[in-house]
This record gives C-alpha cells, structure tokens and sequence, in this order.
C-alpha cells in the first residue's frame, strides 16, 4: 500500500528546493525559481512512501480574501499518480484555513486542463513569465 504523507513548511526546505530545481531549471528551463514570495509562503512537501516526490507553496495576494497557490510541481517518478491533485487540494485547504474564498493560479498554458480539471477557471489573457505561456486561473473556494 503507498503512503502519502504531507508536511508544511514556512520556508523553503532542501527537499522542497531540490524538487523545484529539478523540475522548473533543470527539465523546463526557467531561471528566476525562487523569488521574495517563498518568504511569506506556506511550503508543502508531500512524501510518497517515505520520499520526497511533490511541491506547491500558497500565499496570500494583494487582493482581498484570496491566496495564490504556485510552484506545483511532481518529480518525473512520481507522476501519474495523483499527486498534483493532491497537493492542489492541500493548498486548497491550507487557503481557506487563512480565510481565502478565493485561490488564484499564474498557470503555464500547457498545464491548463490539469487546473481545469481542479475547478480553476481562466480569467485573463495569455502572458509570458521568462520563456513560458501563462494564463490567470482562479477558483472560489
């Protein structure tokens, strides 16, 4: 049976450092990882069978009553399994704890159906952020 655990953080771990080089510089090529947000982040780390497989942080935004979620990202290993919808909704969660009626995402433009698929709807037009497509998604919590 596979074991999922989950920690939060209110900084940037090693782990969770070592799962966003690996999958935002070194697969997707971004360079800018790792900005002022992380300071004021909850971190989330999930565990898949004592290892350290997922990411995702969530912060609150300037605008009234809704927090950013970001960062999502799962190691190549341990993809298809579920676990960005589980991190989503454990950003979620952690959201409304804060008092968010409102989640926020800057989604790259090929991971749009996974955030569809969560409920999240796109409320902008399409953005670059360093190389990459982005779109605004939103969804009330």
């Amino acid at each position: 049976m596979d074991i999922i655990e989950q920690r939060f953080f209110t900084e940037v771990t090693q782990e969770i450092r070592n799962i966003r080089e690996k999958v935002f510089v070194e697969e997707q090529g971004f360079t800018d990882e790792f900005d002022q947000a992380d300071k004021t982040a909850y971190h989330l780390l999930l565990l898949y069978n004592g290892r350290a497989a997922a990411t995702g942080r969530v912060f609150e935004s300037p605008r009234n009553q809704t927090y950013t979620i970001g960062r999502v990202a799962v190691l190549r290993e341990f993809r298809n399994r579920h676990l960005g919808k589980k991190v989503m909704e454990l950003l979620e969660e952690k959201a409304r704890e804060q008092g968010a009626i409102i989640a926020e995402v800057s989604a790259q433009c090929r991971a749009r159906g996974f955030y569809e698929k969560n409920g999240y709807t796109a409320t902008g037009d399409v953005y670059y952020d360093q190389h990459c497509q982005h779109i605004h998604m939103e969804k009330h919590l």
